[in-house]
């Protein structure tokens, strides 16, 4: 097993990211070409410097926020089932690097709660991604580098694709997200169905109660967790540090409507369609974009990521991370780190 400490280590600030190029123009070049100063060996951070709470649309929203108040932004998003912990190692090493990093908690997640409890708690990806949008405004952040993994990266990739004037560039692992609704009533193979079991048990009356119950929760959360993060050697504390973030109040009523609505056995909220529509076209994505794939995530589809790479049209790289699974910046935050550092820095290469 390799634990994060001794990953940082013994691979240093870019080395496990073996580089692949898509044929075509703006294809990935060697992980040495990086930009900006080097990153120092990730140390084991166990919180945030700062947490807040700010007003944001339909959200309270809670994040962490580390670096120069007036540094070029980076929002860093994370997924299902984590929390603003597996950005604990990146944050740090961006804030050293002259970047304001904010990491804001999901709805549903953590401190972010919902401003009005007569609203619908849905978990459709423009709503999620609209609430990224509320945030930036909330902060009067115009631009800023978008990261993310899981859910994440979906936000992130929706908010480079419908708002680009507001992504500066962006950090999407497993690629192109956006969720097609059509082609999810498609069967997959059988291994890649194997991998999203909880999918369909969330899809059932007993799922959604395992997800109220706190002991269920976590049990089938860090079941998750050893299944998608098989090299990653993770304590208890750490596990407990981002569980405590399922404990909203919300929590349960998210997850279930998310990979309901994506199976289309939840519907979302009429004020939303227009922007689904363009989303079910596959919009592509002109912002400068590294893409990262991590070789022992479940999830990663096969090819490099030759499946998503006409989704991107402008400055692009894409990199295959070794021995990494699904928690991409807590397993490996230097080469995280770095892929925002080189993406922000994209289009002077």
């Amino acid at each position: 097993m390799i634990s994060r400490r001794s990953f940082g280590k013994a691979l240093g600030f870019v080395t496990g990211v073996a580089a692949v190029s898509p044929a075509g123009p703006g294809s990935a070049q060697t992980a040495s070409a990086a930009s900006g100063a080097p990153l120092g060996t990730p140390a084991a951070h166990t919180g945030f410097p700062r947490l807040k709470q700010v007003r944001a649309g339909l959200l309270d929203v809670g994040h962490a926020e580390s670096g120069p108040a007036h540094g070029p932004v980076v929002i860093c998003l994370h997924g299902w089932p984590y929390d603003i912990h597996s950005y604990v190692d990146v944050a740090p090493l961006l804030a050293a690097q002259g970047y304001r990093v904010i990491v804001p908690y999901l709805r549903g997640h953590g401190t972010t709660r919902f401003r009005s409890a007569r609203t619908f708690r849905n978990a459709q990806q423009s709503a999620i991604a609209l609430d990224v949008i509320a945030l930036m405004d909330a902060l009067k952040i115009e631009k800023a580098v978008l990261a993310g993994f899981d859910w994440g990266s979906r936000t992130a990739d929706i908010v480079a694709a419908l708002w680009p004037e507001r992504c500066k560039a962006l950090v999407s692992v497993s690629g192109y997200l956006v969720t097609n609704r059509e082609a999810n009533l498609n069967p997959l193979a059988a291994k890649a169905e194997y991998a999203w079991w909880y999918q369909y048990y969330f899809a059932t009356e007993r799922g959604r109660l395992a997800m109220q119950d706190k002991d269920l929760r976590r049990d089938l959360t860090r079941l998750v967790w050893d299944t998608v993060s098989p090299t990653w050697d993770f304590d208890d504390a750490t596990f407990e540090r981002t569980a405590a973030a399922f404990d909203n109040p919300d929590y349960a009523a998210i997850v279930i409507h998310n990979y309901r609505w994506r199976l289309s056995l939840a519907d979302g909220e009429r004020r939303y369609d227009a922007l689904e529509k363009r989303l079910a076209a596959r919009p592509v994505i002109g912002v400068p974009t590294v893409t990262l794939d991590a070789e022992r995530d479940p999830f990663t589809a096969p090819g490099d990521g030759a499946s998503y790479r006409d989704r991107f049209t402008g400055a692009y790289e894409h990199r295959t991370l070794a021995g990494v699974g699904h928690n991409v910046p807590q397993e490996a935050p230097a080469a995280f780190a770095q892929a925002v550092i080189d993406a922000d820095h994209l289009l002077g290469k």
